[in-house]
């Protein structure tokens, strides 16, 4: 599974905030789109997926760290998906908060 993945998709995949970062600080496009997701919609599909199967409580370690690293919070994969369409279906309220909350600074920035 690992060849499958870009190595920053593999990062958010497996929910690995460190790794995601490293790449990010190094030049990986954090809008990066692969295999029809954004990094930031699959991190939150990752997240949510995640806490689905495991039982664990929803995490939102790779949003955050896609986010710091400029992210675009609106941008929609090739499918048409946001992440925050992505939050929303899995009731992921702290990345709809996390979301939010950036979309709205980039719009104060913007005035």
């Amino acid at each position: 599974m690992s060849d499958y993945w870009t190595p920053a998709h593999h990062a958010v995949e497996h929910e690995d905030a460190e790794t995601l970062a490293r790449l990010l600080a190094d030049g990986t496009d954090p809008d990066e789109v692969f295999s029809n997701m954004t990094l930031l919609t699959h991190a939150v599909d990752a997240e949510g997926d995640g806490s689905l199967q495991s039982g664990q409580p929803l995490t939102v370690h790779s949003t955050a760290v896609l986010l710091a690293f400029g992210a675009d919070p609106e941008l929609a994969d090739p499918d048409g998906r946001t992440p925050m369409d992505m939050a929303k279906h899995y009731s992921h309220d702290l990345a709809v908060k996390l979301l939010r909350a950036h979309i709205s600074g980039r719009a104060a920035g913007n005035r």
